[in-house]
């Protein structure tokens, strides 16, 4: 089975000189669900748009289903949905007939079932005849994504999804996504949120200045960049470090009841147990002790921030 998306050595100049994207190679699977990551500028929106048809590539090549998206744009572009950023639709329309127009886009037949299902997974239903200038934003943005899937696409672009919408929603969105990929959907998602990256990609993509530094299933990701914190709560407070503990390269929380202390949890020798037994040689006693992961978004900020490696913004 060939990938649902498949990008080679993709590359786009604007007229202007700027380069968006710089030699891109990717490949996604049939009912993956992939998270592209980066910050404004980073190309995620140029490389939707060059995937969708949208915008012409300056070189490389796009499949979308085993189909050429350039030599065959009209049968690989009914192949995928696209939600973007913008809110774009006919304020004077109503929710039933923008969707079911979507659908005639594409020269699907009409099929009141899969309008009526879409709208009722979106919780659209109650308000089909309702036109769009009277919807809260976070039932456009609902509507934006109803839009996209009215033609049945076995691939689903989501850009920002969830932009401005609230915590409920973005969870009903989540649930919507994941019920996309048991049904087969292939969903390629770009966010701002880490947590929904996090909570629901299979792998993630990093993408700075246009280039695509790293791809990793999410799991792995953290295994490999993430590091664990021990904390510990000490019993009586600390006015400072003692130099006996310089090696392990503690950080003493303001109010000097807790000691900080970060490693990596694959390295065999952690450095855990020597400090414990070093803290008790010292007679620094503690209360409690607790350990975290780093999360997905610490080590996307690691990944993308060039403040301090280079001196320039990220």
């Amino acid at each position: 089975m060939p990938p649902a998306i498949s990008v080679k050595n993709l590359t786009k100049t604007y007229a202007s000189g700027l380069v968006a994207l710089r030699d891109v190679s990717l490949d996604i699977a049939p009912g993956e669900i992939f998270a592209l990551l980066g910050p404004n500028g980073a190309g995620k929106t140029t490389l939707i748009s060059i995937v969708c048809g949208i915008v012409t590539a300056s070189g490389g090549e796009v499949m979308a289903d085993g189909e050429d998206v350039r030599r065959n744009w009209r049968a690989t572009r009914r192949k995928i949905g696209l939600v973007p950023q913008e809110l774009a639709t006919d304020a004077f329309e109503t929710v039933l007939s923008t969707v079911t127009f979507s659908r005639g886009l594409f020269g699907c037949p009409p099929n009141a079932a899969h309008i009526e299902r879409v709208l009722k997974d979106l919780t659209l239903w109650e308000k089909r005849h309702t036109q769009i200038r009277e919807l809260s934003g976070g039932m456009k943005r609902r509507l934006m994504i109803a839009k996209a899937l009215a033609h049945e696409p076995s691939i689903l672009f989501l850009d920002e999804p969830t932009a401005g919408v609230d915590v409920e929603l973005r969870r009903d969105m989540w649930a919507l996504v994941r019920a996309l990929r048991e049904n087969g959907v292939t969903v390629i998602l770009t966010t701002h949120y880490i947590e929904e990256a996090e909570e629901m990609a299979d792998r993630v993509g990093v993408m700075r200045k246009g280039e695509l530094i790293l791809v990793e299933e999410k799991a792995a990701l953290m295994r490999k960049l993430g590091k664990r914190r021990l904390t510990l709560c000490l019993q009586e407070p600390m006015a400072a470090l003692p130099p006996e503990l310089a090696q392990w390269r503690l950080d003493l929380a303001p109010g000097g009841l807790e000691l900080g202390y970060t490693f990596d949890a694959h390295d065999e020798r952690t450095g855990v147990p020597s400090l414990l037994r070093r803290l008790s040689d010292l007679g620094i006693a503690f209360k409690d002790l607790h350990t975290s992961q780093s999360s997905l978004e610490e080590i996307f900020v690691s990944l993308v921030s060039e403040r301090v490696q280079e001196g320039l913004p990220a």
